[in-house]
């Protein structure tokens, strides 16, 4: 079966200044359908770089990275704003609009694509993530396990062919944390959604299924839990 995300060589450099700077020193990674993986490292260590490239949020500046068996590189803008639409981003701090309902903030992305009975998905999305009471709260009426609740709702609304997470634990309190990270664990197993998780958080990587740990642009060692 054709890997859902594999990257082959992956570099990427940045110029501070007249220094450069290599974030990502030749990274082989392949996730298969099903995963949940966590990407673990000290900050500067190229993991959210990593995740800008899978998400096709970056280029590298050498080495490939193939989604479902497909050359992102080979993509001309059209066609890489539709495969941004068939991934899920999560991100630290939410991104949910303060002026929109849950639901309506979930129901954005669909609105954006087209997609049919979007009321409907939503309020399923929004109780599937324990918020079947909360639709119609705005995110000023929400706590941050709640709001990080949203943005997953909100990721998983056009059926996304997997999910990237950037420190999604980062920014609320331990308990919630684990809610969240429990609530991931339900999508993985219960709906066989595909994650990937960037994290420097021991305790959320051991929840996973596999974790890959990165050091100075390289990963450097991979695990089974």
């Amino acid at each position: 079966m054709t890997p859902i995300v594999q990257t082959v060589n992956l570099k990427k450099t940045y110029m501070l200044g007249s220094v450069p700077v290599n974030a990502l020193r030749g990274v082989n990674l392949t996730v298969e359908q099903g995963d949940f993986l966590a990407i673990l490292g000290p900050s500067g260590s190229g993991k959210s770089t990593l995740l800008n490239m899978i998400g096709a949020l970056d280029k590298p500046t050498e080495g490939k990275v193939f989604i479902e068996g497909v050359d992102v590189s080979q993509l001309n803008d059209n066609e890489l704003a539709d495969l941004r639409r068939r991934i899920g981003f999560v991100f630290q701090f939410f991104n949910i609009i303060p002026r929109f309902t849950a639901r309506q903030n979930v129901e954005l992305p669909m609105a954006i694509t087209g997609k049919d009975d979007r009321r409907k998905r939503s309020e399923e999305l929004l109780a599937s993530v324990g918020l079947a009471g909360r639709m119609r709260h705005k995110p000023s009426e929400l706590s941050g396990g709640e709001r990080q609740r949203v943005a997953i709702a909100r990721a998983l609304a056009n059926d996304p062919r997997f999910l990237l997470m950037d420190e999604p634990t980062g920014n609320i309190d331990s308990k919630t944390s684990h809610e969240i990270i429990d609530l991931l664990k339900k999508l993985n197993e219960e709906q066989g959604v595909t994650l990937i998780v960037v994290t420097h958080d021991q305790q959320v990587a051991a929840q996973t299924k596999r974790v890959v740990h990165m050091l100075d642009g390289l990963i450097v060692q991979e695990e089974v839990n």
